[in-house]
């Protein structure tokens, strides 16, 4: 699914250039599970933005289902994104001036969902989460808990192939946090690649496989 070779990413200040992620060389099948650790720094958030092909690296090759994602344009990037990626971000990136259900809904319209289907498909997400009361609310309105559920609802919605969740728990209280671990668990056994960061050795088990950074290099995957 997934086929990451050389993959470096530096910024450049003058004549110096600033290491982030270092020779990367990653195979990612479909079904994983896998997690990415390291210590702040070591560029585990840089890693899985290039992944969703929110960056792109400096140099290397990135194939996804076989697609030389380095080559491709930005519209074609866009439509591969919005095709088979859902994007969990610990700080929810909700649209404020939307509500829940409008939040929900948001990735339909840009697929060109139509009307009834997209109807349906928001509610039985509501149902779902457990947040049909809620769906007329804005996001300043809910608590953080509550806002992380929606953004998880919403990557989950368009039934993207990948998952790529960035600390899904990080503002979550315990009981929260392992609802939301359980559902990518229960996700995964469904056949959908999930791809989480954490610092959590907890969250981090319910994973397959665990990639460590340090500095920008893998220095373990098992």
């Amino acid at each position: 699914m997934i086929k990451l070779i050389d993959i470096t990413k530096f910024y450049s200040s003058g004549f110096v250039k600033t290491f982030v992620l270092r020779d990367i060389n990653l195979d990612i099948k479909e079904g994983e599970f896998v997690t990415i650790m390291g210590p702040s720094g070591a560029g585990k958030s840089t890693l899985l933005y290039i992944l969703g092909m929110l960056d792109a690296p400096s140099s290397g090759e990135y194939c996804f289902f076989d697609k030389k994602v380095h080559e491709l344009r930005e519209k074609q990037l866009t439509e591969l994104h919005k095709n088979y990626i859902g994007f969990v971000f610990q700080s929810y990136h909700l649209i404020d001036d939307l509500t829940v259900y409008e939040n929900l809904e948001t990735p339909l319209l840009y697929k060109k969902v139509k009307g009834s289907e997209r109807k349906g498909k928001v509610c039985d997400m509501l149902d779902r989460f457990h947040i049909v009361a809620k769906k007329d609310l804005f996001p300043n309105q809910l608590s953080g808990g509550q806002q992380q559920k929606v953004a998880v609802a919403r990557a989950l919605i368009t039934e993207p192939k990948l998952i790529l969740a960035d600390e899904p728990t990080g503002n979550l209280n315990t009981k929260e946090g392992e609802e939301i671990m359980e559902l990518f668990t229960e996700l995964n056994e469904g056949g959908t690649t999930i791809l989480q960061v954490t610092h959590s050795e907890k969250n981090a088990s319910y994973g397959r496989r665990i990639i460590n950074l340090l500095d920008g290099w893998i220095v373990d995957n098992k």
